[in-house]
Order: C-alpha cells, then sequence, then structure tokens
C-alpha cells in the first residue's frame, strides 16, 4: 500500500494506533490536530508525556499512581482507613471518587488474574495488599473488581487469602452488568453496588 503521509507524520499516526481502543482512522485524526498545534503548544504536549513518564510513581501504600511520596488519599487524614476497596485499575479509583460517597482507602491491584493472558497473581499488588493487613486497623476488605471472568476469579482468589485474617469481604452488588467495565460505570449504578455489597 502507498504511503502518503511524510514519514514524521506516518511515525505519530503508527504511535497514536498502539494505543489500546484507537485505530489507524483515530490515530490519523489525532496526529494531524497535533500537526495543526503551534510550536508551543506541541511542546506542551510533548512535555506533558514526558512528565508522566518520569515524576509519576506508585503510590507505596495503595499503588495508585501519585507524583508525591504518598497519594492524596493515603496521606489524607479524613478518610476511613478500616475499609479498603480493591480496584483493577487507578482509573477505577478516579470512577469511584467521582461517586463522593466512599469515604475508606483503595488498593489497586494493577491488572487481574487471567491464566488465558498469562497474568498470575504475582503479577498484581496481591503482596502488598496481604503486608497492609497484617496490624487490625482493616475491618472490611471491598472486592471491586469487574464482573467479568478474570474479575471474579481475582474476587475469589483474594477472598480466599484475606478471609482467614479475620477481616470481612464484601464484593460489590451486582448493580453493574455482568461482563462490564468499572470504567464504563456511572456514578449512579456505582453508589448502588458500593451500597448494596455483599459479604463473599
Amino acid at each position: 500500500m502507498a504511503q502518503y503521509n511524510a514519514e514524521p507524520l506516518e511515525r505519530l499516526i503508527n504511535n497514536f494506533s498502539r494505543l489500546n481502543g484507537v485505530g489507524r482512522k483515530g490515530a490519523t485524526r489525532m496526529a494531524y490536530q497535533v500537526l495543526a498545534m503551534d510550536e508551543k503548544e506541541a511542546t506542551e504536549f510533548a512535555a506533558a508525556i514526558m512528565d508522566v513518564h518520569s515524576k509519576i510513581k506508585r503510590c507505596p501504600v495503595c499503588r495508585n499512581y501519585t507524583d508525591k511520596d504518598m497519594c492524596p488519599i493515603c496521606s489524607s487524614t479524613k478518610r476511613d482507613n478500616s475499609v479498603i476497596c480493591i480496584v483493577e485499575s487507578p482509573r477505577d479509583v478516579a470512577t469511584f471518587e467521582k461517586t463522593r460517597e466512599y469515604k475508606g482507602m483503595y488498593h489497586v491491584l494493577h491488572g487481574l488474574i487471567s491464566p488465558m493472558d498469562g497474568i498470575t497473581a504475582e503479577q498484581l499488588t496481591v503482596k502488598e495488599l496481604l503486608a497492609r493487613l497484617q496490624d487490625d486497623t482493616v475491618k472490611e476488605v471491598i472486592m471491586a473488581t469487574s464482573s467479568t471472568i478474570e474479575g471474579e476469579t481475582t474476587a475469589m482468589y483474594i477472598s480466599r487469602l484475606v478471609k482467614p485474617l479475620g477481616i470481612k469481604v464484601t464484593r460489590l452488588a451486582y448493580g453493574l452488568p455482568v461482563g462490564a467495565s468499572l470504567e464504563y460505570a456511572d456514578e449512579v449504578t456505582l453508589y448502588r453496588a458500593l451500597e448494596g455489597r455483599r459479604e463473599i
């Protein structure tokens, strides 16, 4: 197939198309938008990408992304540290925070157990979670993984590790559609799911 774009533009299109959920058409549109930026905007855009890689790290407590020594949620004195909500990704934390109803802490797994994809519990932050549960502070762990096979498998695996510690383990109620990702849930659905959580 003939290449109609200049090489630098084609390279940018190829890089955008490597992003999850972005096809060739969307990548081309984004690349042309970048090309239309003036030099100052383009420099700021490039700097923002570099800053994400050089300044953002995982919070040593909850494993969420932060640019500080500890994320704002873990460093807050107003949060309930007796409850930990376990989520798949940092995006899920942002989704829960939009509800303004949940006042506990979080733990980000950075993935789900998926034998088909070669992802095991050792590749997630399960070990770090168990280390957080060693004192008597935490009374409840909410499993807020997606209601997919991988999400259910992960929830059951973690609950089997946590229950012997004498900590209550609950699961989000199925106000969330089966097979859906938390990322696409609206605030009302998420709030109802939180309110109707059950012990597992």
